[in-house]
């Protein structure tokens, strides 16, 4: 098959371009660098040409309310093109829990793109995936100051990005699904001791102190993040960090 990678050059596109060329099918990414605006619509029509498959992997430049604009404004020109083109599977990667975190506008926005997705001309998969463990430096950024990082202790499921790319591969391939298949790394952490794991492998000495206020994920309630349903990946997080 030829499949269209919309964000191709990124941490999960160049992968499932990579694993796709590896299982014999015509994969070709696309980016700004390429050429391909998802906003402007620049470029939408020449990707889609001749696709079987379409996979948007790009991402809003924020986590802001901004966010809900560029999936709005980008599902809409890439539907677009996609029925034009008769692109016969639509595939999006979301994140598990993502409708049942509305404090949060990132995931609203998340949620709206599924919801588009599901509502337009084109059959359709949706892969949620856990949290990415590659995703932890940038979490101990965001609340680090001097000696101290402050986390949560909201459960997380943290899952490698090249097995989320084998995810997204394998869904590409296959056919639509008209419905959510969803990944999750082997096991959960609290975020504040994956946070403490995570600073002793690499021999930092700062301390992570429990703060249900700091961060982004102080907004989840509960254990929405993590879905014991969820089709489990290989990789466990000691593994990665190794």
């Amino acid at each position: 098959m030829k499949v269209a990678v919309i964000g191709g050059t990124g941490l999960i596109g160049a992968q499932v371009v990579r694993k796709l060329k590896a299982a014999g099918h015509e994969a070709v990414p696309y980016a700004q660098s390429t050429g391909t605006d998802v906003l402007s619509g620049r470029g939408l029509d020449e990707a889609a040409a001749g696709a079987d498959v379409l996979v948007n992997l790009t991402n809003s430049p924020t986590f802001d309310d901004a966010s809900l604009a560029f999936f709005r404004s980008s599902m809409d020109n890439l539907l677009a093109a996609a029925r034009k083109a008769g692109v016969g599977h639509f595939v999006i990667l979301s994140i598990i829990g993502v409708d049942q975190v509305p404090e949060l506008d990132y995931y609203r926005a998340k949620a709206l793109q599924e919801e588009i997705l599901a509502a337009g001309p084109v059959p359709y998969s949706i892969v949620r995936a856990t949290q990415f463990m590659e995703f932890m430096d940038a979490v101990l950024s965001w609340t680090a100051d001097g000696d101290t990082v402050r986390l949560p202790a909201t459960p997380i499921q943290p899952i490698a990005a090249a097995d989320v790319a084998d995810a997204v591969a394998e869904v590409a391939a296959g056919p639509p699904l008209g419905g959510i298949h969803k990944i999750a790394g082997p096991e959960v952490f609290p975020l504040d001791d994956l946070g403490r794991l995570t600073l002793a492998h690499r021999a930092d000495d700062r301390t992570v102190v429990t703060d249900p206020t700091a961060g982004m994920f102080a907004a989840v309630n509960g254990d929405v993040l993590t879905d014991p349903g969820a089709h489990l990946a290989p990789t466990r997080y000691t593994d990665w960090l190794a």
